[in-house]
């Protein structure tokens, strides 16, 4: 298995870190091949500028949406994208690593995703017969990714009716919206709870259990979310009546 390990943390020092390279170290020692962007150690530019299409507008617009498709079928996109677009490429697994802050990912994945995954490469794709591609096909279908976080929080606040929201509805957008919506398929996430007060001993243990999800990471059961293409939703995009009847929310989009 080829595994992208994207790692979105500025201390290497920190619990995150060192999940990072216990996690990388299992899978080769299982025989994995993995390749990884630390995005805070190459500087990696979160911000979508006119840089990312070197040569393309004389005139300086920022060019987004289909401009994106033309410069990456061209071959026109900047050299970090088509670099990290090469490392998607090659994986069949992607690893997103990062501490949840504001309930969601640093600024600089978010910003990986806005310069990285573009039209016409993870989305914006098309079958035969003109359909565009998405929630559970896209330009990045038959790749599984699994995110691994951090937070704060004990695990109660996060439950299903804890203060700070269920965790499974706080990471909706990522799974659903970018990972799923691409046509990779999520698996479960991998949650480290009380992050800022974990010991010598909670963070072995973090550690250890980490290794051993990891050591299953090619027969997880994936997140059960529904195929926009399966025929569970009507023409508008909209769940069909006699599926999760009565029921409204987020949920609903998992079979």
């Amino acid at each position: 298995m080829k595994t992208l390990w994207i790692f979105a943390h500025p201390e290497s020092r920190s619990l995150n870190g060192m999940l990072r390279t216990a996690g990388i170290a299992a899978l080769r020692a299982g025989g994995h091949q993995v390749r990884e962007s630390d995005l805070y150690a190459m500087g990696f530019d979160p911000v979508v500028g006119h840089g990312d299409f070197p040569g393309r507008d004389p005139g300086g617009r920022l060019l987004v949406g289909a401009a994106q498709e033309e410069a990456y079928t061209t071959g026109r996109l900047a050299a970090d994208i088509r670099a990290e677009q090469e490392k998607l490429a090659w994986a069949d697994t992607v690893v997103f690593h990062f501490p949840l802050w504001w309930f969601g990912p640093p600024a600089i994945l978010k910003g990986w995703f806005d310069r990285v995954l573009v039209q016409g490469f993870a989305f914006g794709v098309r079958d035969a017969e003109g359909r565009t591609r998405r929630y559970g096909d896209g330009g990045l279908a038959g790749k599984r990714a699994m995110v691994v976080t951090s937070v704060g929080a004990r695990a109660s606040g996060f439950g299903p009716r804890g203060i700070h929201g269920f965790i499974e509805e706080v990471l909706f957008p990522l799974h659903h919206g970018t990972i799923w919506y691409t046509g990779m398929t999520a698996l479960p996430p991998f949650v480290v709870h009380g992050a800022d007060r974990a010991g010598e001993q909670e963070a072995a243990g973090h550690r250890a259990a980490l290794c051993a999800r990891l050591h299953r990471l090619e027969t997880l059961e994936p997140l059960p979310f529904r195929h926009e293409a399966g025929g569970d939703y009507d023409a508008d995009l909209v769940l069909r009546d006699h599926l999760a009847p009565g029921r409204t929310g987020l949920a609903v989009h998992s079979a």
